[in-house]
């Protein structure tokens, strides 16, 4: 099933779950992110994403976790990537958010956070968080902007965690 999501930049992404045949595209498009974005999103510098690490994004269980993919409706081309993946209890889910360097600016990030919101919301979740390297100034100022509050992140004082209580 495909969503639709509009940016505010005019962009209209088709949306869809990741599957296990994505795995080449999702290793393509990490590859087309630039250096800092990989290391942000896998808290880990790489120049290229490892299968263990994208084993997650294809291998969901549509409840506890999720994986979505954004494609241009334009062009058909990946363009972003937003992961959800809750505790056994469904009380807290992480998020994370990949957007193509070519498409940052232009609501692309938004349009996934809400989605993951929402979804957590579906399912239950009290509260979602992100864990973000302090370095990462524009995902910091984004979630801020959409109700999140930073919190220290024990024992890593280069890693902050952004949480947002749905109830």
């Amino acid at each position: 099933m495909t969503t639709k999501l509009s940016t505010r930049a005019g962009i209209v992404l088709d949306v869809r779950t990741a599957s296990e045949s994505d795995e080449p595209a999702l290793a393509a498009f990490f590859d087309s992110v630039s250096d800092e974005d990989r290391r942000f999103r896998f808290l880990a510098a790489a120049e290229h994403v490892s299968h263990e690490q994208l084993d997650p994004l294809i291998h969901s269980d549509h409840f506890q976790s999720e994986s979505f993919l954004a494609f241009d409706q334009a062009n058909g081309e990946l363009v972003g990537s937003a992961l959800l993946a809750c505790d056994k209890a469904l009380d807290t889910g992480e998020i994370a958010v990949s957007v193509r360097s070519d498409y940052r600016s232009k609501g692309v990030g938004w349009a996934l956070l809400d989605l993951l919101g929402s979804e957590a919301q579906r399912r239950g979740v009290r509260r979602v968080i992100a864990i973000e390297s302090r370095d990462n100034h524009a995902a910091i100022e984004l979630e801020r902007e959409k109700g999140f509050t930073p919190e220290a992140f024990d024992g890593d004082p280069t890693l902050v965690i952004l949480s947002k209580t749905f109830r």
